[in-house]
């Protein structure tokens, strides 16, 4: 006899379809991608804050896109990615590289974080050139490379915040900016914030140079509108994005001429909120690999 259908225990068809869909938008399988599997002998120890921040497939979505738009903001940054970056033609393609990198060096083994690092770093190396008014540019400049982490930690934790752990205590959020610090410095990046008010005063000190330009707006639509996986995702692929838009700050969002979501703010958030549920549900279960 068939077990019979139980509200409160969805098949388990459903939590493995939903854990296959999200690791393909992370990993190329044509390529041979699989994803990250958490280690204990990581750079960060099993179950410390960054573990959970970093963890959380739909938070880490939403800050992700956030972050992309901030940093786009710099116009050293936009150069590198307009210059140097294959993002018009391959935006999924940039945003996995990205993800897995995230993935490797919180949850992959040691070794392999730190050889990522240094590839990166390798990378940078090479990353050069002028912006439009001939001032000149290199991906490996501390303080470009400490505006790029500053925007992505801000980022995870204000979406990590929003849509996991409203309560989260001040504590917690430095101990994450402290941690997170540690590979930001072993990419050359300086000055690193190891708290939240470290991380609020850069972002401050960094306001005065930045800008919005058609170069800018043109990448956050990008950004913001990337072909969905299939057409039953394309809502709610919508929604994640106008989530991000609602985290950044207010005068970010007036800097890319970004208008509220034609729907309520409550919706967007309420929304992102299940979405985010339902994914840790699905996730739960498994042995944990990283989505990424």
């Amino acid at each position: 006899m068939p077990t019979p259908f139980r509200l409160d225990r969805p098949p388990e068809m459903l939590r493995g379809l939903l854990v296959r869909r999200i690791q393909d938008v992370f990993n190329d399988r044509a390529r041979g991608e699989r994803p990250v599997v958490r280690s204990d002998n990581a750079l960060y120890e099993r179950g410390t804050v960054i573990w959970r921040v970093h963890g959380d497939v739909t938070t880490m979505m939403i800050g992700g896109v956030a972050a992309l738009l901030l940093q786009m903001l710099h116009p050293a940054a936009l150069a590198g990615v307009w210059d140097h970056s294959s993002f018009r033609d391959d935006m999924l393609g940039r945003l996995r590289r990205t993800a897995r990198f995230i993935a490797v060096t919180t949850f992959g083994e040691r070794s392999e974080a730190e050889a990522v690092i240094a590839r990166v770093r390798r990378v940078h190396e090479h990353v050069e050139g002028l912006l439009e008014d001939g001032t000149p540019y290199a991906a490996s400049d501390p303080e470009l490379l400490a505006w790029v982490h500053v925007c992505e930690t801000i980022g995870f934790l204000d979406a990590w915040i929003a849509f996991g752990r409203p309560s989260m205590p001040m504590v917690e959020q430095d101990r994450y900016f402290a941690q997170a610090g540690e590979v930001a410095r072993a990419l050359g990046a300086d000055p690193v914030p190891t708290s939240r008010a470290d991380a609020e005063a850069l972002l401050a000190r960094f306001r005065p140079g930045l800008a919005a330009s058609p170069r800018s707006r043109q990448v956050a639509r990008m950004i913001l509108s990337p072909p969905a996986p299939s057409l039953a995702m394309a809502p709610i692929q919508a929604m994640l994005m106008q989530a991000a838009v609602d985290i950044l700050p207010g005068w970010a969002r007036d800097m890319h001429g970004l208008t509220p979501p034609p729907f309520s703010r409550a919706l967007v958030r309420g929304g992102a909120f299940t979405v985010a549920q339902t994914l840790r549900w699905a996730f739960r279960h498994q042995q944990r690999p990283a989505a990424a």
